[in-house]
């Protein structure tokens, strides 16, 4: 095992070990509300999760984990925890507490991987790709817990994102490298906070909620018109080009500047749907 690969182990080891003492924790306090098939999601994710990531890093031959990237694997730690405590909430009461009190920070984090990722002039297409992943899939969860306190449309800001690879797949022209804004980074930031804040519970949560997801579907539609209307033309940056840092030869296995990190990757500058081409697709 090489050096580079122990970071992602010990996270998904880590996540493990979490989800088992606060499993242990329940049972002995005689309360059920992190039943098997919480654990086994977790322990799902944790396992998938690391594992694409070690695809990725051996298909690019990374020799160096870095910083940025230990930042965002402790926050896949905190999502794998979150989705364990998420699915065990279908069947059973679960603190509330605890899930916000594992939901904060790893939304905090989310601004300190692209910090670090500046801090230490380091940038990767891989380490924005495993960024992005981290920061859907906690939305994917938290719209998914919270569709059982204001109704199943706010699964929609979760699957939002999905929907638009999946368009991808059926229209090429969805492929189309999206310029830069600044608003997309707000808007992803929202929805997060939105959604942790409507787990709470308190009051006024749904007209909090149906402002994200009016300001997730304005910019979402906002890039799809801009889209359509280039749809017949050549796209000065195919998906497919390297990003800013690698072409300046800045890449080292970390993150793309966090500005990069909007939800204008969250569609996708070269993961999606352009399978052949991703650090995640098995060989």
């Amino acid at each position: 095992m090489t050096r580079v690969q122990i970071a992602p182990i010990s996270s998904a080891v880590a996540g493990v070990a979490a989800v088992t003492v606060l499993g242990v924790v329940a049972v002995h306090q005689h309360q059920t509300w992190l039943p098997v098939m919480g654990w086994l999601a977790a322990l799902g994710y944790l396992v998938t999760s690391s594992a694409l990531l070690l695809r990725g890093l051996r298909r690019r031959r990374t020799t160096r984990f870095g910083p940025a990237n230990v930042v965002t694997a402790v926050r896949s730690t905190l999502v794998g925890v979150i989705t364990g405590i998420v699915v065990a909430s279908f069947v059973v009461p679960i603190p509330v507490g605890l899930l916000i009190a594992l939901v904060v920070p790893a939304l905090l984090l989310d601004a300190v991987d692209g910090w670090v990722a500046r801090r230490t002039n380091s940038a990767s297409e891989l380490g924005a790709r495993f960024d992005m992943e981290v920061d859907a899939f906690l939305l994917l969860v938290l719209s998914a817990y919270v569709s059982q306190i204001l109704g199943v449309w706010v699964l929609a800001i979760g699957v939002m994102r999905y929907a638009f690879v999946v368009a991808g797949w059926v229209f090429p022209w969805f492929r189309r490298q999206l310029p830069f804004r600044y608003w997309r980074k707000v808007v992803t930031a929202v929805q997060g906070i939105a959604l942790a804040f409507a787990a709470t519970g308190f009051a006024h949560v749904f007209v909090v909620l149906l402002v994200a997801f009016a300001l997730l579907v304005e910019s979402f539609g906002r890039d799809v018109v801009w889209l359509a209307a280039r749809r017949g033309a050549p796209d000065p940056l195919p998906s497919g080009h390297p990003p800013r840092a690698e072409r300046d030869g800045r890449g080292d296995g970390e993150h793309h500047d966090s500005d990069r990190l909007d939800h204008d990757r969250l569609r996708y500058e070269s993961e999606t749907p352009r399978l052949g081409d991703s650090e995640w697709q098995s060989d």
